[in-house]
């Protein structure tokens, strides 16, 4: 199916792991020495997520080298609800691990439930000060973003030795959770696509590539209302200037990979995770989930997608096809994938 095709004539048209030690692997790659982190994304030695036209500064982020102490904590004890909300509160179980950190429950004095990542400011080596960075750039970004299918941020605090980030508590876990207890049929994944689009084409209206779309990254609720969550990675750009090497290799877009050869990348990267992510859901496995993740990269370097079962209905496969374009120029956007017929299915209201 043509996506060209689908919005012609259409622009009036709207729709609704346990925590483990880091390890690196020394494997030749272009170059590159890949560290693989407890969370299943990677960063690479010669990253750069260089200052392209003021980026840091506008967003009022300190340098790379800041030291804990100096970490910039937008939005927090300025804001009186925030004062009075987080003032005395108690952690409880974990819920998970994220790029940087651990999440945990939380419980307030008003009996108010809430998500809060707790992350260690005591490493002061230089994978320590690259932490700092993305989590102040994570900070940034979530209190700057307001939408019904992004994780709400509600501010952040600090002492010594740790970093809290308090987040809306999504009751139902992430959506890699939610396939490994039911098999998701195709209206199901329809309706969590939909809404994972939503969240995509507003942070690719405001030119900010997620760069780890999965289904660990993707939260519900009782409702069954997905939020895109872990913005440890997210990046504003505007020119496919992105010239560092991060997220999750089995979900990773081919320019990504390949990015000594293709000069920088952009939102198209999020489109070939999203297909990565549906595939995912309808098989409950990671796509590329028979080898391992260097060999996995290695693969999507060649342009290889990762294989689709015959057994996925025709509109899903075709879906997955589109967002795995090789060339990101051929992918559809995120506003043109609303008009697939995957996702024009009928919903039945309660």
């Amino acid at each position: 199916m043509d996506w060209r095709r689908w919005t012609k004539n259409k622009k009036n048209h709207h729709h609704p792991p346990p925590p483990g030690s880091v390890g690196r692997l020394n494997l030749r790659h272009g170059e590159r020495s890949v560290l693989f982190t407890d969370s299943d994304s990677f960063t690479t030695s010669h990253d750069d997520d260089s200052d392209v036209g003021g980026e840091r500064e506008r967003a009022g982020l300190a340098s790379n080298s800041a030291a804990a102490d100096e970490l910039v904590i937008p939005f927090n004890s300025s804001n009186e609800w925030f004062r009075q909300t987080f003032a005395s509160w108690q952690k409880g179980d974990v819920l998970g691990n994220g790029s940087f950190g651990t999440v945990y429950e939380g419980f307030n004095d008003d009996g108010f439930f809430f998500a809060v990542k707790e992350v260690s400011l005591l490493d002061e080596g230089g994978q320590g000060k690259q932490s700092f960075f993305q989590l102040q750039q994570e900070i940034s970004l979530l209190s700057k973003f307001e939408h019904k299918n992004i994780v709400r941020y509600y501010g952040s605090n600090k002492d010594k030795s740790k970093l809290y980030i308090f987040l809306e508590l999504m009751s139902k876990g992430s959506l890699a959770s939610l396939y490994q207890k039911y098999r998701l049929n195709d209206s199901q994944v329809s309706a969590y696509t939909r809404q994972i689009l939503c969240g995509l084409k507003y942070l690719h209206d405001h030119n900010v590539v997620h760069r780890d779309i999965k289904c660990a990254n993707i939260l519900v609720n009782v409702r069954g209302q997905v939020k895109l969550a872990d913005f440890g990675l997210a990046k504003a750009t505007k020119f496919n200037d992105i010239k560092s090497s991060k997220g999750s290799p089995y979900w990773m877009a081919p320019e990504v990979v390949n990015l000594k050869n293709q000069g920088g990348y952009g939102l198209a990267a999020d489109i070939w995770s999203l297909g990565c992510t549906v595939l995912e859901m309808l098989t409950r496995q990671p796509p590329y989930s028979d080898l391992e993740g260097m060999q996995a990269l290695f693969r999507i370097g060649r342009g290889e997608p990762p294989p689709i079962p015959e057994y996925l209905s025709k509109d899903a496969r075709d879906f997955i096809l589109e967002c795995l374009q090789v060339n990101p120029n051929d992918r559809p956007t995120a506003a043109q994938l609303f008009y697939h017929s995957f996702l024009r299915r009928t919903v039945l209201s309660p």
